[in-house]
């Protein structure tokens, strides 16, 4: 597969466009007819998932598809242009938002405003998938922002005091780092006289004014991924979202700071710049700390998703300092770690809401028994533990293994090292949770106590979108050929052979 050939098409722009018009039919017929809301919503992120797959014929044949869609009154276009890397990403993030789709069904069935969250959450996938998609830094920008903002909504959801105080810390974010990331565009822009994401390196010499904008990206794009320190919002923000809200924030939303810092040091600096300055060295410090700091953090976690959140920190360490290891290798770990996380991620906050609905459980120290009352469910937490822990065959341990090659390639071995301690520290805040689900029996007056000989699963509209997440993270490294490491391979050449 020979990727470099543009191929005009409008397909990026519907995939793009279709859930927002989905957030339009559902805000209007949501009122007349639950039934059809339902069916109007999962349409919507269907056919997206489904456009997004689509596009996979002409990536797998080495096209490019390019589209311009002019805006009077700016010296700009919103551009859409989908290689490789953004076609591997959008479509698990469709993906997984249909899935999550599917799940919001019954999870939001007895809440108190779904009618405000079924058209938020389709509507976050048109800002998410803007990013991913985008050709140049304005239209980057203008979904980034988009995205951003409709997860505000996400957090205060509850509309409790602690979600209101953990949706100020999130508005408070979003707004710092739209305002660093459009420093950031504008600066390149005075610069490069161009802001187009199909080109490496289109800032042509490193200078001040460069460094400031390379700052103000990683900063910016930083507080959205949930870098070292910049990541306080995360944790607050998880605990009291809904769950599939908890599992698109950390699968997806986060995946987009991520992504920006990639195009950032790829496109915008591009290789060679990033090697001659050196300036990689500071992101690789701090994706170790984050790294560490992370894992750390989440072994005092007693709230389940707030454990979760912490790894999820942990993680952005993994994917940031695969990009600033500056090597083939260190890049396709770095895409695929994006692809597993987003798929492992939600597979356990999938799983912490179906045990917070059916049990009514928000803490380790209560989860004795759970693995009885919820096998298929706890089955698929532990088989994604297990992956974020490293184990083979599943995802988790593939993407690790590029990551540490990568690291080696670059003669940094104490990365990997940094790659090993987090995997041991993962498994010490993960196993405690599956031998305390599955070997100890609840204690008298607890939620389970007295109550464990009866299975009660969540619903099939929950439980399958669990199940399919948690068979993705094995089945794609047992087959003849992993596809989704293969595109990552070939994403990573195309940006170093360009």
């Amino acid at each position: 597969m020979v990727q470099g050939v543009e191929t005009h098409s409008h397909l990026p722009g519907l995939v793009v466009l279709i859930p927002i018009i989905f957030t339009a039919l559902v805000g209007i017929f949501q009122k007349r007819s639950f039934l059809l809301r339902n069916w109007l919503f999962i349409s919507g992120a269907a056919i997206t998932f489904a456009g997004m797959a689509l596009m996979g014929y002409y990536v797998l044949q080495g096209r490019i598809l390019v589209i311009n869609y002019l805006v009077a009154m700016f010296p700009f276009t919103i551009t859409f242009r989908v290689d490789t890397l953004s076609f591997l990403i959008g479509v698990v993030a469709a993906g997984v938002w249909l899935l999550a789709s599917i799940y919001c069904l019954q999870y939001m069935k007895d809440d108190h405003a779904p009618n405000r969250y079924f058209p938020v959450h389709i509507f976050t996938l048109a800002g998410s998938l803007g990013v991913f998609l985008a050709g140049n830094l304005y239209t980057f920008f203008l979904f980034y922002e988009v995205m951003a903002f409709s997860g505000y909504l996400f957090v205060i959801h509850a509309e409790t005091p602690e979600a209101f105080k953990a949706g100020s810390r999130y508005l408070m974010v979003t707004i710092l780092s739209g305002i660093l990331v459009f420093t950031g565009v504008i600066i390149t822009y005075q610069l490069a006289g161009t802001l187009d994401l199909g080109s490496l390196g289109i800032i042509p010499e490193a200078n001040v004014v460069s460094l400031i904008a390379f700052v103000a990206f990683i900063i910016g794009f930083g507080f959205k991924a949930g870098l070292f320190p910049l990541h306080t919002w995360l944790p607050a923000a998880h605990p009291v979202a809904p769950s599939p809200a908890s599992a698109l924030l950390s699968g997806i939303l986060i995946k987009t700071g991520a992504y920006g810092i990639i195009r950032v040091t790829y496109n915008v600096y591009g290789i060679e710049m990033m090697r001659d300055t050196g300036w990689p060295t500071i992101l690789l410090i701090f994706a170790a700390i984050t790294t560490l700091y992370g894992s750390m953090a989440a072994l005092v976690q007693d709230n389940l998703k707030r454990r979760l959140a912490y790894s999820s920190i942990s993680q952005i360490g993994y994917i940031l300092m695969g990009g600033a290891l500056l090597t083939e290798r260190g890049l396709a770990g770095d895409v695929f770690h994006i692809v597993s996380h987003a798929t492992i991620k939600s597979t356990l906050f999938l799983t912490a809401g179906a045990i917070i609905t059916k049990t009514g459980i928000k803490y380790v120290s209560q989860m004795a028994g759970v693995g009885r009352k919820m096998p298929y469910t706890m089955g698929a937490f532990t088989l994604a533990a297990l992956a974020m822990i490293g184990i083979p065959p599943l995802n988790g341990f593939v993407s690790k293994w590029a990551l540490a090659l990568g690291a080696l390639d670059a003669g940094q071995p104490g990365y990997a090292v940094v790659l090993l301690i987090s995997s041991m520290l993962n498994a010490l805040y993960y196993l405690p949770i599956v031998i305390l689900a599955y070997f100890r029996k609840p204690e008298e007056g607890t939620v389970l106590y007295g109550d464990m000989l009866r299975y009660d699963e969540a619903r099939a509209s929950m439980l399958v979108p669990i199940l399919i997440l948690a068979l993705s993270l094995v089945i794609f490294n047992i087959l003849p050929v992993n596809l989704p490491l293969v595109l990552a391979e070939f994403s990573a050449r195309a940006l170093f052979q360009h």
